[in-house]
């Protein structure tokens, strides 16, 4: 199953901290008394739901059902949909990657720099 990149919007992405957070196999009203229970503006039952199936259209949530009703799981890890947003967004550019690449890193801190360096380290060792 592929992730698709759409970004989250503010609601989507207070919904997914929560099946990151509480998750895996969570019901609408679990979402929404620990969405409630963490200080969230309390929403409709049917908003929260909607939200979930638009999620789950996406392929960012998976569903199973359970009944009647519908339990629902985060499809990816935070790390992985941000890298899969982040792949999305290089695949997207018509100009040259590695200048925007560059672009990207102008901004970055030194800690940002060094987590780079790092993570390319481990890549190489992964490919060898």
């Amino acid at each position: 199953m592929r992730l698709r990149t759409n970004s989250l919007g503010d609601l989507e992405r207070v919904v997914m901290d929560t099946l990151w957070s509480h998750g895996p196999d969570l019901s609408v009203r679990d979402v929404m008394e620990h969405m409630h229970g963490s200080g969230k503006k309390e929403l409709a039952y049917t908003t929260v739901m909607t939200v979930l199936d638009r999620l789950a259209k996406k392929s960012i949530a998976q569903r199973t059902r359970d009944g009647r009703a519908w339990r629902y799981t985060a499809a990816a890890s935070r790390e992985e949909l941000a890298a899969t947003a982040l792949r999305s967004t290089l695949d997207n550019v018509q100009a040259d990657r590695r200048l925007a690449m560059m672009h990207f890193l102008d901004d970055a801190s030194p800690g940002e720099i060094d987590d780079l360096r790092a993570a390319l380290v481990e890549v190489e060792r992964r490919h060898g």
